[in-house]
């Protein structure tokens, strides 16, 4: 019986299997302090919308140690899907709503679970600086602003279900609009300041200095989000805060 539900829950998830869409890499000017002022980015998949609580509920049942109260206390903390009605179930008309309250241990598992892994801050960056006609529209105050309205707005529960609005020229929904979003390497985001660094390349101890210290500054929208993932760690869970995976480029 067991092996016919686990096999019952494969087909549903090959029915749902997420959509990745090619990112072909190239230079990012990031608003990271860095030796330099743009990084490579080598050519990616990334998935074309957050993961939500249907794909998220079919990875439960397919690994049991991540359900809520088997998860081990040192990949998640007690906030772990505290909004889920049971183990195995979530609120009702929430199948295609981004699932959120997740650790960076239980994200980074699931996304293993798709042959995948969680997006660096770079890749992330990278999809996110595009929208629906330009790969880089950064530089545009009036998409910069758009972006802020959508940040100044306070977080209503539930959570609207994903995408909401128009993809980015890459096909990806949901980059800024909708939640925070985990990162692969969100722990380096910020390490010890060394007193030798000047300028813009001075890098802060502390994420309240994020807005003084990092290169791009009239991206605010971007600093906030590294402000945030820089406070976290790996066992926390946020309310707003899910994730997306990512694949090496085939």
């Amino acid at each position: 019986m067991k092996t016919l539900a686990l096999l019952a829950f494969s087909l549903i998830s090959s029915v749902f299997a997420a959509d990745y869409m090619p990112i072909a890499g190239g230079t990012l000017r990031t608003a990271l302090p860095t030796d330099g002022e743009t990084v490579q980015v080598a050519a990616y998949r990334l998935r074309s919308k957050p993961v939500n609580h249907q794909d998220y509920l079919i990875f439960l049942k397919n690994n049991p140690q991540w359900q809520r109260g088997q998860i081990a206390p040192l990949f998640a903390s007690a906030g772990y899907l505290a909004n889920w009605q049971s183990a195995i179930d979530y609120s009702p008309n929430q199948a295609h709503v981004p699932v959120t309250q997740i650790s960076w241990f239980a994200a980074n598992a699931y996304c293993e679970s798709e042959q995948a892994q969680l997006p660096t801050w770079s890749q992330w960056e990278f999809a996110a600086a595009a929208d629906a006609l330009r790969k880089d529209a950064r530089n545009d105050p009036l998409w910069r602003a758009k972006i802020l309205s959508w940040y100044a707005e306070p977080a209503i529960f539930p959570l609207s279900q994903s995408v909401q609005h128009a993809a980015n020229i890459y096909g990806i929904y949901d980059m800024h609009q909708s939640i925070w979003e985990w990162v692969e390497d969100f722990n380096g985001l910020f390490v010890t300041t060394d007193s030798r660094s000047q300028g813009d390349q001075t890098i802060l101890e502390t994420c309240g200095a994020a807005s003084l210290s990092l290169g791009d500054k009239e991206n605010y929208a971007i600093l906030m989000r590294i402000a945030l993932l820089s406070a976290l760690n790996g066992r926390d869970t946020v309310n707003t805060l899910g994730f997306r995976c990512a694949k090496p480029m085939q």
